[in-house]
């Protein structure tokens, strides 16, 4: 959400961010905002003005009292009753035009960084860089739910019956090997310096409203029915949340955080057939990181969390890129976004394994997450968020690249010591 002040002395920079994310439906809203903005500030002076006026008139009370004049500071005690009817009747009225303010205010999207490239959907992001050597095999490399059933780690079906389409078991070492990579995401994050964290899985209300936009929150969110409660979609949810209504001291900037927690998400819309197995499902576990800090230094965190992404999967020996995302796939409350993709050689092409985000004082300025510097000035911190690992599309990288002729897979040195010293998995 953006800075209402800012959109009143610069309607037409917010404009001219609504055409470059393509949202041109929502151009009306800014002069709406504006007139109801107006009003409600208004209607606040309005009400202060009788507040002055009440309490100058309740001091000439007391005086006339003081005096022995009762009948005079009866006639006007009732002055006082009419104007308290009317501050009644101003308060209501503002309270409603700033709901209304606000309403619009958290849909309309936030400034996107000028670095970022204009386009209308993720076919037109960018590639920024490529990491590692793409190998295509001289064999041919199954799908990959097909390698994890040679190596009866995978059931299906026994999940469809028991949750429906887009949950699974997995057994055995592909099980084990996922635990792994969770294991080694969060002690990789440890040595980079971030405090491990494990949050709560469900949050209120406010607080989904507060870490992104309406469209998103009906798309992934499921709901505890009878309560006011969500299932988170990622930890960034609840982390982010951790911070509400807050003043953090200057100082003890930036916060770095990883969490780990399972994620649920609707995952509404038409499924790809590179889109079945365990690519696009409503439960999976993930290793997030999230960074609370000061708003000059946001950029530079920005670079370096999803770096720290492509480390860890270089690290595995499987190859990435970067994809600068354009204007029309940001997400409304983000400043600046890029995709981190791995190699997939059965596909010949690279596909999403996580995403970075730079969000400005979008989230902060809905949850009231501030910080206080020397001299006791406040201001709204910035937020940043990166996937570090998501196992479930993970393991179809991994799987991918690291199989042989022979159907087994290879394990990193890196992951071996998590695997209880395996090497391969046959």
């Amino acid at each position: 959400m953006i800075d209402i002040k800012f959109l009143r002395e610069n309607p037409e920079v917010v404009k001219e961010n609504i055409k470059k994310k393509f949202q041109d439906h929502k151009l009306p809203l800014v002069d709406e905002v504006i007139v109801l903005d107006a009003e409600a500030r208004k209607t606040q002076q309005e009400a202060d003005n009788l507040r002055a006026e009440r309490n100058k008139i309740s001091k000439q009370i007391g005086a006339l009292m003081a005096q022995g004049k009762k009948e005079e500071a009866e006639e006007v005690k009732k002055q006082v009753a009419a104007q308290a009817s009317k501050l009644e009747e101003l308060a209501e009225k503002e309270k409603e035009l700033n709901e209304k303010v606000t309403k619009i205010m958290m849909t309309i999207p936030n400034i996107i960084d000028p670095s970022v490239p204009i386009g209308k959907s993720d076919e037109e992001n960018v590639e920024v860089q490529k990491y590692g050597e793409p190998v295509v095999p001289e064999f041919e490399i199954p799908y990959h739910t097909d390698i994890m059933e040679r190596l009866k780690g995978i059931d299906l079906d026994s999940a469809r019956k028991v949750a429906g389409n887009g949950f699974y078991y997995l057994m055995g070492d592909i099980a084990r090997l996922h635990s792994a990579v969770i294991s080694y995401a969060r002690d990789f994050m440890i040595e980079r310096g971030f405090t491990y964290c494990i949050p709560p899985f469900m949050i209120r209300s406010n607080v989904v409203t507060g870490v992104m936009s309406f469209d998103e929150m009906e798309a992934m969110m499921y709901k505890i029915e009878g309560e006011d409660l969500y299932l988170i979609g990622t930890s960034e949810h609840s982390m982010i949340g951790k911070f509400i209504d807050t003043i953090n001291e200057e100082e003890k900037l930036p916060y770095t955080l990883t969490s780990y927690s399972p994620c649920f998400r609707k995952e509404k819309g038409a499924h790809g057939i590179e889109e079945r197995g365990v690519y696009r499902i409503h439960q999976f576990e993930k290793q997030e990181m999230i960074v609370v800090c000061k708003p000059e230094e946001s950029m530079e965190w920005y670079d370096k969390l999803w770096q720290n992404t492509v480390d860890l999967f270089r690290s595995l020996d499987i190859p990435v890129r970067t994809l600068e995302c354009c204007s029309g796939d940001l997400a409304d409350l983000k400043v600046k976004s890029c995709d981190v993709e791995a190699w997939s050689p059965r596909q010949k092409k690279y596909f999403e394994v996580g995403s970075c985000s730079n969000l400005g004082d979008a989230q902060a300025r809905r949850l009231k997450i501030r910080v206080k510097d020397k001299d006791g000035n406040k201001y709204f911190a910035h937020t940043l968020n990166n996937t570090v690992v998501a196992p479930p599309r993970m393991l179809i990288a991994f799987l991918e690249n690291n199989l042989n002729a022979d159907g087994s897979v290879n394990i990193p040195k890196a992951l071996q010591p998590y695997m209880g010293g395996k090497e391969i998995i046959k």
